[in-house]
């Protein structure tokens, strides 16, 4: 017996066009990931056979077993001209001469019927597709459930991650970034994969989060449209500063005499300089110090950020009696 396609969809067999659209349409994806792709498997076999007369023709005549190519035993021989099934039960094409049906996949279905629709992305119309993970096609159904959105690959662009150390970015450099690009192989249908090498100029003092947009650099895809590549600025973690916007701030471990009675320390900044810090003053934990025009370049060249400096006060893990003695007739008019 073979698959309904009618019920799978859940339209009557007097279904027209616009009707068959809805009821693919409303069919949401399921929490269980393997479910919801098996189940995304189904109703686009059933749209793509039902949505096109021709295949419609000879599936309500045969059945499922007509489209696979082997006649069912009433069929009286095999159809004029032939055609082949689904190769491992999701591609099938058909082969009727001149005038037939051009050949399909999944990624032809899904592809043709959601570009009526002006494609799938982040305010996708259906509010339930996800954006397609880098380095896959539109039609990669194993990778479009259990995705968040505005991941990776949509129809129009591909994003890359560049990453970048904090020195990088402070004094500004130039990277080359080897990317996979699929050319189309209109005559055979298929993609083929080539590399390019892009070019990612970054200036004094690029924010992490930057993008650099190269058009028409990605994949070439069924459609004729060709993605742009985008590329994003990635920071790496560092081991003495985090930057907090154009400031960069620091942790400066000084012990308790040091913080009572001054204390003078020096740091190299990204660019190689030293750079002395020092107070007279008391320290108190978790006290800042503002050290200005020391932090991130700017887009004014006359102008950085500030750099600042955090206290953590190391109070010492014990103390003889003899000590405490000390300490009380130091301290006892503090």
């Amino acid at each position: 017996m073979g698959k309904d396609y009618y019920k799978i969809l859940g339209v009557d067999k007097n279904a027209d066009e616009e009707e068959l659209k809805k009821a693919y349409r409303k069919h949401q994806g399921s929490a269980d990931k393997e479910a919801a792709e098996k189940k995304f498997k189904e109703i686009s076999e059933a749209y793509e056979v039902l949505s096109d007369k021709n295949k419609r023709q000879i599936y309500d005549a045969y059945g499922e077993e007509g489209l696979k190519g082997a006649p069912p035993p009433d069929a009286g021989g095999a159809f004029p001209g032939g055609f082949q099934g689904f190769p491992g039960g999701t591609t099938f094409t058909f082969r009727t001469g001149p005038g037939g049906f051009t050949p399909t996949d999944p990624n032809s279905i899904f592809n043709n019927f959601f570009s009526q629709f002006g494609g799938v992305d982040d305010d996708d119309p259906f509010g339930k597709f996800p954006s397609f993970s880098r380095g896959r096609s539109a039609g990669d159904f194993g990778d479009l459930f259990g995705r968040s959105r505005g991941e990776g690959r949509g129809l129009s662009e591909v994003k890359h991650h560049l990453s970048f150390t904090l020195e990088e970015l402070y004094k500004g450099t130039t990277k080359k970034l080897k990317v996979s690009r699929k050319l189309y192989d209109s005559a055979s249908g298929q993609h083929v994969p080539t590399d390019k090498i892009i070019e990612v100029n970054v200036r004094p003092g690029l924010k992490a989060g930057t993008k650099f947009r190269y058009s028409k650099a990605g994949d070439e895809l069924p459609s004729g449209e060709t993605q742009d590549i985008v590329v994003v600025v990635d920071e790496k973690p560092h081991p003495i500063f985090t930057r907090d916007s154009d400031d960069l701030r620091t942790v400066i471990k000084i012990s308790l005499l040091e913080a009572l009675v001054g204390f003078k320390k020096q740091i190299q900044t990204l660019d190689g300089r030293p750079l002395n810090i020092s107070s007279s003053s008391v320290i108190r934990p978790g006290q800042e110090q503002r050290v200005p025009n020391e932090g991130m370049p700017t887009k004014d060249p006359n102008k950085k950020g500030d750099l600042i400096v955090k206290y953590e006060v190391m109070f010492p893990s014990r103390l003889t009696e003899d000590k405490k003695k000390e300490l009380r007739k130091i301290l006892a008019n503090v």
